[in-house]
């Protein structure tokens, strides 16, 4: 029997999750929380790299976070479709693991995959729920659904002090050479806004935001749910 998780965290491609909250990961990890990652695609539709390589590459940054485990459905890359074949797999994947808090990526971004895997992880969340849903595997209520960022920022709702798993976060996101090193030549090698600059960008971005609170390093989230609290 697979052991519930705390946390579930879904991207559309490997890298996703530790660009948004590789931070937050980390944190969570190190204070025993049990952590994974599903990714939806192998990204193989990406300019640099292999499926291969980026497997092994995600093998790496999901050591060096700590994770309990991670998956990859295998789901068509540019082919993110809103349906009930690709969410009825998305919900099977929340009841095998029974996570408590579920991430996603937040709905608007520039890239049309991550706004897909947004909304296909919130009609899983909610199907996971339904017992008359797929009856032969069992229900599965998932307590919260955070939405994190990749390229675009919002307002946050909450933000996490990741001061101290900073420097694991981007060793994670250096794991991907591929993606963010210019490390090909000639037909092997495209620019893209990922290999020019992109981690330093995200550096600056987690800097600015920790600013508002007077921490060094921060992640932002958005929740769909107003918090509940018994005492403040």
């Amino acid at each position: 029997m697979t052991e519930p998780l705390d946390i579930l965290i879904f991207g559309a491609h490997p890298d996703d999750a530790e660009i948004g909250m590789g931070g937050t990961i980390y944190k969570h990890t190190s204070a025993g929380y049990k952590v994974g990652i599903c990714d939806l695609t192998l990204a193989e539709m990406s300019s640099n790299g292999t499926v291969e390589i980026r497997q092994q590459e995600a093998a790496l940054a999901s050591e060096l976070l700590g994770l309990a485990m991670r998956s990859n459905l295998g789901l068509p890359d540019r082919g993110l479709w809103m349906g009930p074949d690709l969410i009825r797999i998305i919900t099977l994947e929340i009841r095998k693991h029974k996570p408590r808090i579920v991430f996603a990526p937040y709905w608007e971004d520039r890239h049309p995959d991550h706004i897909a895997c947004s909304k296909l992880v919130q009609e899983a969340v909610f199907n996971a729920k339904l017992r008359r849903y797929e009856p032969e595997t069992e229900a599965h209520t998932v307590e919260q659904c955070y939405f994190y960022f990749i390229n675009d920022v919002a307002e946050s709702d909450l933000i996490v002090d990741i001061t101290d798993s900073h420097d694991s976060k981007m060793q994670a996101l250096q794991a991907y050479r591929t993606q963010f090193e210019a490390v090909g030549s000639g037909n092997d090698f495209v620019n893209t806004p990922l290999n020019q600059g992109y981690l330093e960008r995200v550096e600056a971005k987690d800097r600015m935001l920790g600013q508002k609170r007077m921490v060094p390093y921060a992640e932002g989230f958005v929740s769909k749910l107003p918090y509940l609290v018994h005492l403040f």
